[in-house]
Formats: structure tokens, C-alpha cells, sequence
């Protein structure tokens, strides 16, 4: 059983006529995406605002109906993947580089669900490198700032090339490994002048969807956060 695919699809299930979503990027919100594609063929109406070019360039595949950031004040529900999530709902994203855009779109929801096969749960994160956004100029500053924090950076290569987000900007991976004191790596991150912003998502979600060899498991998460939605109940 593909377990990306199972988490992905299940999460279509909090999916209501009339809502705003916001789509996510990479290999497990491409299954809920396709998914939502299904529904809005089968008569659903649906508003999306994309979290990355990739999933924009998808979405209009799909025929799926977007909105720009912009042309929206709330999104009632943002749904995409993660790269490790501990039990306090504590996750690093940004592993496909839309760290940035996934933030702005999971602070507008009244709903967020984070979507991942069994190896995404951890006891604590930090075993998959930090990403954090920076600015391309100035950037080799960022980096021996936060070289001097011990954060051990690495700027992120594509093809020999420096990786350039959708926002025109760098990434920088930080390998902290475990355990990661999370307060302190963001509170040390943000103040350097330079960096736009970390893929630290720090107890931004109100459910989990995991799914395994046998189905889908669903953590809800009473402490998040974000407002639960009421208007789609």
C-alpha cells in the first residue's frame, strides 16, 4: 500500500462544497491534489490557492479553479505534506522549497492538516536539515552568521547550480541533527538580518494524517494554534 497515497486521498475526506483551499507541494500532496482534481470533475466547487509553481502548474492541469494569495482574505483549508513532525506537532517543511509560501497559506487557514507516510513521525526533529529561505544578496554573510551559531549551513545545489526558489531566493539547509533545542535555532535564525524565513512550522496544524501499511492513522491536535473552522460543520 502506497502510504503517501492513502494519507493524500483520505484528507480530501475534510474537503466541503464552497471552501478555499490551500494545496501543497510534493510527492504526498501530489496524491491529494490529483484527488481534489476528482471532486471538482464530479461537481464539487472548489477555490484553490496554490503553495508553489509545480503545484500551480498541476492544479491547472486538473482544472482546478486558483486564486492568487492575494485574492483571498482566510483560506478555510490548507492541507499539505511534511518532512519529520515530532508528538508536539513541531515540523520542518521546505525539503521541495516552498517553505515560505506553505507558511503564509497555513497562517490564512482556519484548518490546517499535514499529510506524510510512518518515517515523517519522530521523537524530535531534526534529523532532516532545517531549510531556511535568505535573500541572494548578501548571502554568503547569512551563511557565516549562522555558521557562527554552530547551525552547520549548507547553501542548496540543483545541477551544480545554487537552487533558486519560486521567490527568487536561495535556501540554506541547516544539519542540526537531534535533538534540536527548537526555540533556541529559531530565535537565533530570525535575527539574522537576510533570511525570510525558516521551515520551522511550529504547532501550525489541528491534525495529522499518517498512512501505513494498513490504512490511515488520524492524530488531532486539541493545542493548535489555528481557529478551527465552524462554517463548513
Amino acid at each position: 500500500m502506497d502510504q503517501k497515497r492513502v494519507a493524500g486521498e483520505k484528507s480530501t475526506e475534510y474537503i466541503k462544497n464552497g471552501m478555499i483551499l490551500g494545496l501543497g507541494t510534493g510527492s504526498t500532496a501530489y496524491y491529494m491534489i490529483k484527488k481534489v482534481g476528482e471532486l471538482i470533475k464530479n461537481g464539487m466547487e472548489i477555490k484553490a490557492v496554490a503553495t508553489s509553481k509545480s503545484t500551480e502548474s498541476l492544479a491547472r492541469e486538473l482544472k482546478i479553479p486558483l486564486l492568487s494569495i492575494d485574492e483571498v482574505d482566510r483560506i478555510d483549508l490548507a492541507i499539505d505534506g511534511v518532512d519529520e513532525i515530532d508528538n508536539e506537532f513541531n515540523a520542518i517543511k521546505g525539503g521541495g522549497g516552498a517553505l515560505f509560501r506553505e507558511k503564509i497559506v497555513a497562517s490564512l487557514a482556519n484548518e490546517v492538516i499535514w499529510i506524510m507516510d510512518e518515517s515523517k513521525l519522530v521523537d524530535g526533529i531534526g534529523k532532516f536539515p532545517l531549510p531556511v529561505e535568505i535573500l541572494p544578496y548578501g548571502y554568503k554573510h547569512v551563511i557565516k552568521e549562522l555558521q557562527d551559531y554552530s547551525l552547520n549551513p549548507k547553501i542548496r545545489m540543483k545541477e551544480e547550480e545554487i537552487f533558486v526558489t519560486d521567490n527568487g531566493n536561495y535556501i540554506v539547509d541547516l544539519h542540526i541533527g537531534t535533538p534540536m533545542n527548537i526555540n533556541d535555532v529559531y530565535n537565533k535564525v530570525n535575527r539574522i538580518t537576510g533570511v525570510i524565513e525558516t521551515g520551522l512550522f511550529i504547532n501550525m496544524c489541528n491534525r495529522i494524517i499518517i498512512g501505513t501499511s494498513s490504512g490511515t492513522k488520524i492524530i488531532n491536535n486539541s493545542n493548535s494554534k489555528n481557529v478551527k473552522m465552524e462554517q463548513f460543520r
